[in-house]
């Protein structure tokens, strides 16, 4: 028990300031005899009050961005709906195989985002860029927002790629809006999670607390990261992420 609660405040800081605290969540639960995807599903039910907690420690960093937000969480709703439907009905076997990919598939991005950001920002068309980042963003955060309902790992460093690549925003207001999208990702997912299958309530139980703490400390820390620093720690996550699960 005290395993789990101190994963679920450390998952809880880590997604506040980047993204990934799944990963340190998600092997505990497992150590502790939990089967793959019922760790999963009460991982996610767990980790959902902690997004709401890091949203809310980076409320500063939100002003102005509500049409954004509101337009880019439908998407994110929409998208964590498929993920943990997905979830739910693709076999096991499918699970172990995809979940690495789609990490990899993010720290690239991620690792390429900044130069292609500084292309776009150069092109003779970068002012008429759409505020909220166009179609090709909300695709984007759609895919994302699967992602994150079917496993979630890394989708924090996802969605910055994202969302540092189309918005010509400052990191910490990236990750202020990442906070929000998770969040709505993870409650979406939560909520099918908890309508129709089991959930290892002790375990979310204890996740859920220690991540409302651990999302306001990330909030509190992140919020003071110089940008450079904090897209190192980024790409730092994303390597530790990669390894992590091809080595499971």
């Amino acid at each position: 028990m005290l395993a789990v609660l101190l994963a679920g405040t450390a998952a809880g800081a880590v997604n506040a300031v980047v993204g990934s605290g799944t990963l340190i969540t998600f092997p505990v639960l497992l150590a502790v005899g939990f089967p793959p995807v019922l760790a999963n599903v009460s991982n996610t039910v767990g980790l959902t009050p902690g997004s709401i907690s890091g949203a809310v420690g980076y409320r500063t960093e939100l002003a102005g961005q509500r049409a954004r937000l509101v337009s880019l969480g439908i998407a994110s709703v929409l998208g964590g709906l498929t993920g943990a439907v997905l979830l739910l009905t693709l076999p096991p076997g499918a699970f172990r195989a995809i979940v690495p990919v789609l990490i990899g598939m993010s720290l690239v991005l991620v690792v390429l985002a900044p130069r292609l950001s500084r292309r776009l920002a150069a092109a003779p068309d970068a002012e008429a860029a759409p505020a909220r980042g166009g179609a090709a963003l909300h695709a984007g955060v759609y895919g994302a927002g699967i992602y994150g309902g079917y496993f979630g790992a890394a989708q924090g460093v996802l969605l910055i790629g994202l969302l540092g690549l189309f918005l010509h925003e400052d990191l910490q207001r990236i990750n202020a809006a990442k906070n929000v999208l998770a969040a709505l990702v993870n409650g979406m997912a939560a909520l099918v999670f908890v309508a129709v299958t089991d959930v290892a309530w002790a375990a979310a139980g204890l996740i859920a607390v220690g991540s409302v703490i651990g999302g306001q400390l990330g909030a509190s820390i992140g919020r003071r990261v110089p940008s450079p620093v904090l897209r190192a720690l980024i790409v730092l996550v994303g390597v530790i992420a990669i390894v992590k699960v091809l080595a499971g």
